[in-house]
C-alpha cells in the first residue's frame, strides 16, 4: 500500500502542469489561427501532452477553449452593501477591472469569436459559466426587491443581459468623453428608468 502511495503523490503535480499546458497552448493557437482551425492535435503537439490527456479532461475542442478562455478571467463576487446601486457600482468596477485590461479585451474578443463562429461552443460557454453568473446575480435583484428598492415583477435574467450586452457594446466601442464606468453607469441608469426607486 505504501509503494502505490509513493507513485501517487508525485503524479498529482504532473497531473496540474499538464493541464496548465493543455490550457496555454490552447490559448495561443486561439490567438495565432483562430477557433475554427484549432484541433485537438495541434494543441496536444503544442502543449507536449498526448492526446488521451486532453480527451481525459475535456469532450471536445469547444469544452477545452471554453474553459482555457475561463481560466483567464476572474470570478466575479457577488457583492451585498445593503442597497442595490452600491451593489451595481461594485459589479461594474469589477467588470472594468477585467475587461479594462490588455487581457481582459483579448479575452472578452475571443469569447465573441469563437461563439459567433461556432454554436456548440456558444451552447458549452452558456451553460457552463454565462447561466451560472447569471444566476448568482438574480441575488442582487431579489435582494433589492424584498428592500423595496425595486419594483417585485422585473427580470433579473433580462436585467443580467442587458448589463452584460453594455458592458460588452463599450468593450469594442470605448466611450470617448467618459470612463468605461461611467457610460456603463449612466446607461443602466437610463435601463432602469421607472424599475428602480432611487
Amino acid at each position: 500500500m505504501s509503494n502505490t502511495n509513493k507513485k501517487r503523490i508525485p503524479g498529482r503535480p504532473r497531473s496540474t502542469k499538464s493541464h496548465q499546458a493543455i490550457l496555454k497552448a490552447t490559448l495561443e493557437l486561439l490567438g495565432e489561427i483562430g477557433f475554427e482551425k484549432i484541433s485537438i492535435e495541434g494543441i496536444s503537439a503544442r502543449a507536449g501532452v498526448g492526446k488521451t490527456t486532453i480527451y481525459r479532461r475535456y469532450n471536445s475542442k469547444e469544452e477545452l477553449v471554453a474553459d482555457a478562455i475561463e481560466s483567464v478571467r476572474q470570478d466575479v463576487s457577488i457583492p451585498d452593501t445593503g442597497n442595490i446601486w452600491s451593489d451595481l457600482d461594485e459589479l461594474i468596477e469589477n467588470a472594468a477591472q477585467i475587461t479594462q485590461s490588455s487581457l481582459g479585451r483579448k479575452t472578452v474578443a475571443m469569447i465573441i469569436s469563437s461563439a459567433s463562429s461556432n454554436s456548440q461552443f456558444a451552447q458549452i460557454y452558456w451553460t457552463k459559466y454565462l447561466q451560472p453568473r447569471r444566476e448568482a446575480f438574480a441575488v442582487v435583484i431579489e435582494r433589492a426587491k424584498m428592500r423595496n428598492e425595486i419594483q417585485a415583477d422585473l427580470d433579473s435574467g433580462l436585467v443580467f443581459d442587458s448589463m452584460s450586452g453594455i458592458m460588452l457594446y463599450a468593450t469594442i466601442f470605448q466611450p470617448k468623453t467618459e470612463s468605461w464606468s461611467e457610460y456603463i453607469r449612466r446607461a443602466l441608469n437610463l435601463l432602469f428608468q421607472g424599475a428602480l426607486s432611487q
